[in-house]
């Protein structure tokens, strides 16, 4: 666990993980804006309406020039079953050992129906084309955050 948190101009730590589908690496982005979004669990409430969210607003994101990473401990065959399920059209990363979520600042103690416990933090990090952190969010909401976070980026 670890309560390291990136902030704007940190290096967005590279790493290479499984997916549903093969495997992403993110230096393979360098030269395009990335959102890693960081989500609890695959087909619950809260990260079903988070997911639909970009994935409604994906054909925006990409127009102004945003790829869209959600990453969770969820195997990759649960994330297969929460593509086909929702139709969702952006890469989905398998962090089962924590990893990513360690380096990224988005595991660690929470607030949970009023108790602390250890688990994933609802985090989004936009990784610029330079490969630095260009805004760090972090105990973000899911509903509404896709929103607030086009509007964050400027983008309406």
């Amino acid at each position: 666990m670890t309560d390291t948190r990136l902030s704007v101009g940190d290096t967005a730590p590279d790493f290479t993980a499984p997916t549903d589908s093969g495997t992403f690496t993110l230096a393979d982005l360098r030269g395009k804006k990335v959102i890693l979004y960081f989500y609890p669990a695959a087909m619950t409430p809260g990260c079903t309406t988070q997911a639909c969210d970009f994935r409604d607003s994906l054909d925006a994101l990409h127009a102004a020039g945003y790829e869209v990473v959600g990453i969770s401990k969820d195997s990759p065959a649960k994330l297969a079953q929460f593509r086909e399920k929702e139709g969702l059209t952006f890469t989905l990363v398998s962090d089962e050992d924590l990893a990513i979520q360690n380096l990224y600042g988005a595991w660690g103690m929470k607030k949970l129906y009023g108790k602390e416990v250890e688990g994933s933090i609802r985090s989004t990090v936009v990784v610029a084309e330079d490969g630095a952190v260009a805004l760090a969010q972090y105990n973000v909401k899911a509903t509404g955050h896709v929103a607030k976070l086009r509007r964050d980026l400027k983008l309406g």
